[in-house]
């Protein structure tokens, strides 16, 4: 028997094998689908596969279910975009309707949008917010966030930078 026949596998491939079952079947009891399941176990391996990172065998689980966890956050959250998306769709005339290839592309930029402003610190994201779709002057937002003008001014110019940086390929 060659001594590679005996070598044990390699750390990615054995946690693959050894808490995979595991993993599909606790994201099947907390999400109560089973294909949902099933994909969000498959990318919590690619997310650990590109990250490099193989968690010790004694925290592979708990590892596992944190990764999995936010792909199930990640998952709602990008339900709740599309369902908002679409109930904004339903307003419009039939004619201005998008395709749903176009709707994909939107919802797919809607979330990008979502993460990048998530990533801001508070004060950012409530300026841009307060900025763009309340149409209020740095003035009067710096007064709401108790903060200068020109810090309002740094943190509109963040956060478009965040906004436009997630939407570039």
């Amino acid at each position: 028997m060659p001594a590679t026949d005996l070598a044990s596998p390699p750390p990615f491939e054995r946690l693959y094998a050894e808490h995979h079952g595991w993993l599909r079947d606790w994201l099947r009891r907390k999400l109560g689908n089973a294909h949902d399941a099933a994909d969000l176990a498959h990318d919590t391996y690619l997310r650990l596969l590109r990250s490099g990172h193989v968690p010790p065998q004694d925290a592979s689980r708990r590892h596992l279910a944190q990764v999995a966890n936010g792909l199930v956050v990640d998952l709602y959250r990008r339900r709740a975009i599309e369902a908002a998306y679409l109930d904004a769709l339903a307003a419009l005339p039939p004619a201005l309707v998008p395709s749903p290839e176009e709707r994909a592309l939107a919802v797919e930029a809607l979330v990008q949008l979502d993460a990048a402003l998530q990533s801001l610190a508070p004060k950012a994201r409530a300026a841009l917010l307060l900025c763009r779709l309340d149409g209020l002057g740095y003035c009067e937002i710096s007064t709401r966030l108790g903060v200068s003008v020109s810090s309002v001014e740094k943190y509109v110019a963040a956060a478009l930078l965040a906004c436009h940086r997630a939407l570039q390929p």
